[in-house]
């Protein structure tokens, strides 16, 4: 008996429409991702249970490493540079053109109002570098001066305060320390606030899960 023999198709697969769904998706997370800021330096916050949203706009958020050093960071590259114009202008310095522009394009900083225009002139690359060598020697001059005894050496207070005045009511302080930050430095931020009359402020944690 002759044997039957099987009509072979194709086997080749048209790709195309999965190739555009692809692209789709791709450019559908590219759109509405929300990519992670660089920080100077990186903390592990404590945990809670406590959820609230932070608001994406208009957010000044104080950033204590472990050692104590105050950064600053600020969503809004224009608040960025008018707010550092004011402060400049409290402490009699002012900025070129070149080093504004330089300034706008730092999410994070944290030097003394006196060793800005040294660091602006840094690369970035240097920069971090400045940052990193001065958090292990623990240097002073790195980090936002803090010191409540002191108005006119504390710096946080004039960033915080020329801040509000620029955004009114529309801003919003976030307060990000690492667990191993000791207390009485996170103190003296919080009481850096209160004299200024910022009551109102968030704390950054991690969400803590709860076993049953």
């Amino acid at each position: 008996m002759p044997k039957v023999k099987v009509k072979r198709k194709s086997t080749l697969i048209d790709m195309t429409a999965m190739s555009d769904v692809t692209v789709l998706l791709l450019t559908f997370f590219m759109l509405t991702s929300t990519f992670i800021q660089k920080e100077p330096v990186q903390v592990a916050t404590p945990s809670s249970v406590s959820e609230i949203k932070i608001p994406e706009v208009n957010v000044v958020q104080i950033l204590v490493a472990p050692n104590g050093k105050v950064f600053l960071s600020m969503d809004k590259q224009d608040d960025r540079v008018a707010i550092l114009e004011r402060v400049g202008a409290q402490y009699g310095i002012s900025f070129t053109n070149e080093e504004l522009k330089k300034f706008k394009l730092i999410n994070s900083f944290g030097v003394p109002i006196k060793n800005m225009k040294q660091y602006l002139a840094l690369e970035t690359p240097k920069q971090d570098e400045l940052i990193n060598e001065g958090l292990k020697k623990n240097s002073r001059g790195i980090g936002i001066p803090v010191d409540t005894t002191e108005t006119s050496t504390n710096e946080l207070r004039t960033w915080i305060r020329e801040a509000r005045l620029l955004k009114r009511d529309d801003l919003a302080l976030a307060i990000k320390a690492d667990a191993k930050t000791p207390y009485p430095d996170i103190k003296l931020v919080m009481s850096t606030l209160q004299g200024i009359d910022e009551n109102r402020y968030n704390l950054i944690t991690s969400l803590k899960t709860i076993k049953d």
